[in-house]
């Protein structure tokens, strides 16, 4: 299954008033894996940057003066989303910019037209509720790194969410960034040997009624603990 962590920055909270999208940043995974690839922009918005959107990412107009606009980089995003699953953290925001960014084109599409999204501030919400559920707060939930989070970026937070999104969807991948690249670009040249596993019978030992009571009893808590326990709902 192919999925783009997706997240923007913009010049402030409201499409409809004309505020556009100033950066964009996308994290490809294959089967929960990622693969290395990226797509990254910052974009000219033709306009000012509030203030409260400024302090929240730092990005400057004058920064963004010799940027491509986004009618000059759609089609290169579309073809690198097509296809793809979107994991969006309050998807709505994200998803309405890009809608109205995809309006002002001479061929209006809807990113609902084109891709499915799974947005990661509701799944958390279902599983974590009465709990805060932004970006932050979840990283200190399940233990990701976000030191590096001064000030929101499009990218770096994709790339935050994507461990985020794994941890909360059952645990993170063992490829780091690195070891992704070396894996994807040894994949053609390599071959890998299987290893040799001496033919030995599995002993098997069953749970006894007293331990299987025990689990049956800490599922319940976990339950009770985080709203749902998949392993109850699978029984």
């Amino acid at each position: 299954m192919r999925q783009v962590i997706l997240d923007t920055e913009t010049t402030g909270l409201e499409p409809t008033l004309g505020h556009r999208i100033i950066e964009i940043g996308c994290v490809e995974i294959v089967n929960r894996r990622p693969t290395g690839r990226t797509w990254h922009r910052y974009l000219n918005p033709e306009r000012e940057i509030d203030d409260g959107a400024l302090a929240v990412h730092g990005i400057t107009r004058d920064d963004l003066a010799r940027e491509p606009r986004f009618a000059e980089v759609a089609e290169e995003l579309l073809d690198f989303l097509h296809g793809a699953e979107l994991v969006i953290h309050n998807a709505a925001f994200d998803v309405a910019f890009l809608d109205a960014e995809l309006g002002r084109l001479e061929s209006p599409r809807t990113v609902a037209g084109l891709c499915r999204v799974l947005d990661t501030l509701a799944l958390a919400r279902e599983m974590h509720p009465g709990q805060k559920n932004n970006l932050d707060a979840l990283c200190k939930r399940y233990g990701v790194d976000n030191s590096r989070r001064e000030l929101h970026g499009a990218l770096l937070d994709a790339q935050i969410l994507l461990e985020v999104y794994l941890s909360m969807t059952g645990g993170q991948t063992t490829l780091s960034w690195e070891e992704a690249a070396r894996d994807s670009a040894g994949a053609a040249g390599s071959a890998r040997r299987p290893i040799d596993r001496p033919a030995v019978p599995l002993r098997v030992i069953e749970a006894s009624p007293e331990e299987l009571g025990a689990h049956q009893a800490l599922l319940e808590i976990i339950a009770k603990a985080a709203g749902r326990c998949l392993w109850l709902e699978m029984a």
